[in-house]
């Protein structure tokens, strides 16, 4: 073979096809047949396999086995097994193969893959392995290569779907990420009675102690990443995908076909058959990609990695700008920053290191540390604090220091712990193996090999160790196969849903789901459940008998979307096609079988169809009212569509375009044209307002609801980072550091018009009462509402001594003039949205707001009213005079959000909503009109100072018990 090999000078072969055709075996065949040879693998634990293989045909002697971590070179080593980056360089060995070569697409590993391709070559044959989307690339670089298609032995089907419940034996199950892959073993291990877990960040001890335990049959399962489709050979019948995307160092995106069949050609071995297909979350493959997977068509690969391999060390910039540099082959594309390029970019900004680094020699010292791989992943930057601690040492004293190496040896060399605790531990100790296995980085380099090694093993047992006892349940699956035999377990539920097996609670029947008791051992749990679920299959049907036939009284939603059957959980809300059509998710085991899944289902459907149909009735109506014609039918589905609340200066425009016909239509339907908010008031009840943040959220995909705020609060906080339709969906308008009702600003709207917004005015007592609030608090809700508030400082003017007496001697003399008025109580019951409609009057009671101290209103007239002044009283002779008494007050006026007539905000009385006049009157205001709410209009030249005021309205007469009438008498006075 080697003559003929030699008679036609270096052979250069591309051997291609798909998983299963043999194409290592191959390799391997081929190099025995040379006297030295070099085979580059894309995994330590592929090459630890490989290793151990020809150990086994050539004796430990002959072979060297070279990865990151490992080491390990007989005097007379023939033939070399690493990983692609270890391959030894310059070796002049006579055979050369690079196994998985269509890696030279990968983002993160595939420059070194291609420099490989490029660069790599036995001396008298070499082979590239792999897929054959790399045939184009592959005959384009290397002109003189050669082709070799291999056909699969097996046939490989898809499966479709299957759920893990009903997965089949000698399946292995594929994700990418560790808590995934956790929480299906732990799955596996209830159902099935244990799986091994095999990932590429094991190391090859644990990985080979797992993958035993599936070969030999202990455990029926196997639970991997996407390692296992770089040639690692298991008796594998099935791979299912438990998810189709993975993160890629970088984001997280889609697995390609081909990268999919890499996987899924793992099922079935040489003549074997295999299949493949989806489970848990994973969404069902295309027909398109199912046949690709199957017949092995894929896109070619267009573009290679590739860096520059020819480096200047001149200094740290030459050096960056030399990886740096772009290709002009057509074929590659120059590689995005690996872990070693960011770590050195980002040193060349430590002034230590490039202190240090000034010349060529120490400039590659540093780039040698920064191609030590991130094993740890913790962060860059903890990374490159490591690099920067190792150069240190080793550019000032020629080698890392040993009693800090020791230490940090050390320090990891704990066998106790979690899964998650040992895993990092042996990310970290890969890091000091690998530094042990550098000649020139530490002075006993064979002593630290041996310590790092052994550190390694016993963390690996441990992890074995750990992973075992979390994943396999021996004895569970000697109780299953039991079962299998009809030597089924007695098992009985009582009246309260408890459920026994053989007379000892096991587990208690919470609506339609199964709950087990977690004081079982963990050897039991998995074989109870099976023997409860058979007992609880009659009590299934009995409780859907049931609940189908409960009252609409009996069930609920939650604020988060949940349907509740009394205090049980029976299902959730999901979106539907439409908002006011919600869908339901009934919580049923799947034991209790399909009729009982869809009874459930069906009876939650009837009641929330109901409960959208009560509660949303007034849109309903809308909707259905043929009517309703043109621009009124139009904004009626404008209201549909928002619930029933909608910020007028969203829709200012559709609101003036109709005219007073089509707005009595649809206040006919209870439509509220307010000056802030269109609204229905029927639908700011608590019911309908829960309902409404529940269907909105669902329609929007959130994965938290916004909960509505207590009944009967006026206003609440405005809470940073919420979104601000999630308020007015509750009913609320936020303005500044609080959110009003939108029924009451309306009706604070409605004296708010009757003020001078131009020339500025105070608040008013009534306004506080509304708002609930205290003078500060006024404040800010204004400034949110557009007003501008001008805060000031002025003499506090008590009452006359005379008109106290006067007040005392009416009966109660603990009263004063600077008690709240009696409309605006400190306590009162919570008042729902139906219960004060913005129409009602002001004295209705309002419950205050929880920040608010039950004495702020008794404040309230002494600092709003600037009329509300008293005449201090005459100091004693003996008293010296009391400095003057101050008080705040406030000056509003409009400057917020655009300009109505006369300075005041919009409102529906510009629109016509509400006539200001006399039917068929001049607007008031106008020049030559009647004195109107505004006050007469000055002409174009007119330049006096321009007066607006409210018009005349009937006073009432003092109320004599009214704790402000000697303030209201003083006012009448002056």
């Amino acid at each position: 073979m080697v003559s003929d090999s030699a008679r036609g000078g270096p052979r250069i072969t591309a051997v291609l096809g798909p998983t299963n055709t043999g194409k290592t075996h191959y390799a391997l065949d081929r190099m025995l047949g040379y006297r030295s040879g070099v085979i580059g693998l894309p995994l330590r634990l592929l090459a630890r396999e490989v290793y151990d293989k020809l150990v086994g045909l050539r004796g430990p002697n002959a072979v060297a086995l070279v990865t990151g971590e490992e080491r390990i070179v007989p005097e007379r080593a023939q033939y070399w097994v690493a990983t692609v980056e270890a391959m030894p360089l310059g070796l002049g060995a006579d055979f050369v193969a690079i196994d998985e070569i269509q890696l030279c697409a990968d983002p993160e590993r595939g420059h070194v893959f291609t420099d490989r391709l490029l660069h790599m070559r036995g001396t008298q044959e070499t082979l590239f392995l792999g897929s054959d989307t790399m045939r184009s690339a592959i005959a384009g670089l290397v002109p003189e290569v050669q082709f070799l298609y291999r056909e699969r032995f097996s046939e490989l089907v898809h499966a479709g779907s299957k759920k893990l419940s009903r997965m089949p034996g000698r399946s292995a199950i594929v994700g990418f990420s560790v808590d995934n892959l956790y929480a299906i073993a732990e799955l596996m291990r209830r159902q099935k009675g244990g799986a091994a877990v095999v990932m590429g960040a094991l190391s090859p001890r644990t990985r080979n102690a797992q993958v035993e335990m599936y070969q030999n049959g202990e455990v029926e399962y196997l639970i991997a990443t996407d390692a296992i489709g770089m040639g690692l050979n298991l008796d594998i019948d099935h791979v299912a995908f438990s998810a189709l995307s993975k993160f890629d160092g970088n984001r997280m995106r889609q697995l390609a076909p081909n990268e999919l069949a890499q996987i899924a050609g793992r099922a079935g071995r040489y003549m074997k058959h295999g299949s493949f297909g989806v489970t848990g979350e994973a969404a069902p493959l295309s027909d398109e990609v199912a046949e690709a997977i199957t017949s092995h068509s894929f896109t070619p690969i267009r573009k290679l990695c590739w860096r520059n391999a020819d480096l200047t060390f001149g200094n740290l910039q030459a050096l960056i700008r030399s990886l740096e540099l772009p290709t002009t082959n057509n074929w590659l594309t120059r590689a995005r920053d690996a872990d070693d390029v960011v770590a050195l970019k980002m040193l060349s900004e430590d002034a230590e290191v490039v202190a240090r680094a000034t010349d060529g020699r120490s400039v590659g010292l540093l780039w040698d540390i920064c191609r030590l791989p991130d094993f740890r992943g913790i962060s860059h930057a903890e990374h490159a604090s490591l690099i920067t601690s190792l150069f240190s040492d080793i550019h000032e004293h020629g080698r890392v220091r040993e009693d800090w190496f020791a230490r940090q040896v050390k320090r990891i060399d704990r066998a106790e712990g979690d899964i998650d605790t040992l895993s990092k531990r042996l990310a970290y100790i890969r890091t000091w193996t690998y530094v042990a296995q550098r000649r020139d980085w530490l002075d006993d380099v064979a002593h630290w090999r041996g310590e790092t090694r052994a550190v390694e093993d016993r963390l690996s047992d441990a992890l074995h160790s750990a992973l075992t006892k979390r994943f396999v349940d021996r004895r569970t699956s000697v109780l299953l196969r039991r079962l299998k035999q009809k030597e089924s377990l007695v098992a009985d539920v009582n009246d309260k849903g408890e459920v026994t097996v053989e007379g000892q609670f096991v587990g208690r029947l919470d609506g339609f789901q199964f709950s087990q008791d977690s004081s079982q051992s963990p050897e039991e749990a998995k074989t109870l459940r099976a023997a409860s679920l058979k007992a609880l299959a009659p009590e299934f049907h009995l409780r859907a008998d049931r609940f189908y036939n409960a009252p609409d009284t009996e069930l609920d939603f939650t604020e988060q979307g949940g349907l509740m059957w009394g205090e049980l959980a029976v299902g959730k809300l999901v979106k539907g096609d439409e908002l006011l059509k919600p869908r339901v998710q009934a919580f049923v085991d799947e034991e209790a079988g399909s009729d009982v899944a869809e009874k459930v289902a069906r009876r939650l459907q009837h009641f929330i169809d109901r409960k959208v149909q009560a509660l949303f009735e007034p849109l309903t109506t809308i909707e259905k009212d043929e009517t309703l014609t043109g621009l009124a039918r139009g904004f009626g589905f404008r209201m549909i569509e928002a619930l029933g609340i909608i910020p007028r200066d969203q829709v200012a425009q559709e609101v003036k375009d109709l005219d007073q016909d089509a707005r009595s239509a649809l206040r006919k339907h209870g439509v509220r044209f307010g000056q802030f908010t269109i609204f229905m008031p029927l639908l700011l009840k608590p019911a309908p307002t829960r309902l409404r943040l529940v269907l909105d959220s669902l329609f929007k995909d959130l994965s938290e609801f916004p909960e509505s705020p207590p009944p009967g609060l006026v206003t609440i906080p405005v809470v940073e980072g919420v979104d601000q339709s999630a308020y007015m969906l509750a009913g609320y308008r936020p303005a500044g550091a609080r959110a009003i009702r939108i029924d009451m600003l309306e009706r604070l709207a409605d004296q708010l018009r009757a003020e001078d917004s131009r020339g500025g005015f105070e608040a008013k007592a009534d306004m506080l009462s509304i708002t609930g609030m205290t003078l500060e608090q006024f404040a800010d809700l204004m400034q949110g509402l557009g007003y501008k508030a001008a805060k000031a400082e002025r003499v506090k003017v008590k009452a006359p001594a005379a008109d106290a007496e006067n007040k005392s001697a009416d009966g109660d003399p603990t009263e004063t003039p600077t008690e709240a008025p009696t409309e605006t109580p400190t306590e009162v019951p919570a008042q729902t949205p139906d219960e004060t409609p913005s129409e009602a009057p002001a004295e209705l009671p309002v419950e205050m707001p929880s920040e608010t101290p039950g004495e702020v209103p008794a404040e309230v007239p002494t600092e709003t009213s600037a009329e509300s002044a008293e005449a201090p009283e005459a100091p004693e002779a003996s008293e010296a005079p009391e400095a003057p008494e101050t008080e705040v007050f406030y000056t509003f006026t409009w400057g917020g959000f655009g300009r109505a007539r006369g300075g005041k905000p919009r409102g529906d009385r510009a629109q016509g909503d509400r006539p200001r006049g006399k039917q068929g009157g001049k607007p008031g205001g106008k020049t030559g009109g009647k004195p109107g709410r505004g006050g007469p209009r000055k002409g174009p030249r007119d330049t006096k100072p321009k007066s607006y005021q409210s018009g005349p309205r009937k006073e009432k007469a003092i109320d004599p018990d009214n704790p402000f009438a000697a303030l209201l008498a003083l006012k009448e006075k002056n």
